[in-house]
């Protein structure tokens, strides 16, 4: 399936509204009083902003915690957070005073990925990659302005080993993983989530539009973007997007040591391999789902 081809079956998957509506709560605009898309439910809103505001490190949070997570004042935070504990999406500790994720949470993302084979098949081939290639290989989907990471696969032995546990978030603006996303969506869409990004980013903004612009340019040209040393600095970070008709769009990428990933082995050998990758995925999940 060539790119072109990936854009056009993502451009009639993605349901505008829904995204609009992700945009809008992201980190200040949940607060109270922020630009809501019409017919947008705000106590629904505020809720859903109260559950991923949890963290996979953190079990246990507070009412300030929450406050500071989410920027929802102080009382509508207790007030949906008592709700949520009635309904049992919550757990609340008297003694800690702090509240937790219960197992309902669980049963609404299992309910998410049961129906999809997409995940399974990517675990093969994402096993597979990162052996033959001896890299941390990473696939990854879109929240709010965040990347959050789905799964990983790592060599044996593991010469880098990163420790991105499912739930964990990278900013989209600031990561391969993000560009990658950011350029198979569509131009709408890319634009109202780029808008959103720069009302976040303030003073950086010009130096992230500009990496962001690079990293979408690489996508479209190759297939891929990469990051050399800019994560971290010993560290070459490769990203590809895996579009499936009718499923969220993901992102599937690896990561390795600079000095065994460099620019002429990404070109010659490990990029084409990734986009190669993602098209088998592609190709397998369309006719299994």
């Amino acid at each position: 399936m060539s790119l072109q081809a990936n854009r056009m079956a993502l451009r009639s998957s993605v349901h505008e509204d829904a995204s609009r509506y992700e945009a809008s709560i992201a980190d200040g605009d949940r607060a109270e009083g922020a630009h809501a898309s019409p017919g947008m439910v705000a106590p629904l809103a505020r809720s859903l902003a109260i559950l991923a505001a949890f963290p996979p490190h953190e079990a246990w949070l507070g009412n300030q915690d929450l406050v500071i997570g989410t920027g929802i004042p102080a009382p509508t935070v207790s007030r949906m957070a008592r709700s949520l504990v009635a309904l049992g999406y919550l757990h609340y500790s008297s003694e800690k005073r702090k509240y937790r994720l219960a197992a309902p949470v669980l049963s609404l993302g299992y309910a998410a990925t049961a129906q999809s084979n997409v995940q399974l098949l990517a675990r093969l081939e994402m096993q597979a990659f990162a052996t033959a290639s001896d890299t941390y290989v990473v696939l990854g989907s879109r929240d709010r302005l965040d990347v959050i990471v789905l799964g990983t696969c790592v060599s044996q032995p593991a010469s880098v080993d990163l420790k991105l546990h499912a739930g964990t978030r990278l900013r989209i603006a600031s990561s391969p993983m993000g560009w990658a996303l950011l350029a198979a969506l569509p131009e709408l869409e890319r634009f109202y989530l780029l808008g959103n990004i720069e009302r976040k980013a303030g003073r950086d903004w010009p130096g992230l539009r500009r990496r962001i612009s690079q990293g979408i340019s690489q996508v479209h040209n190759v297939g891929y973007c990469v990051s050399i040393g800019e994560w971290e600095p010993d560290l070459t970070i490769l990203a590809v997007p895996l579009i499936v008709q009718d499923q969220t769009p993901l992102v599937l990428a690896c990561v390795g040591r600079s000095a065994r990933l460099g620019r002429a082995r990404v070109e010659r050998e490990l990029g084409p391999r990734l986009v190669a990758a993602a098209q088998r995925l592609q190709e397998q999940a369309g006719v299994t789902d």
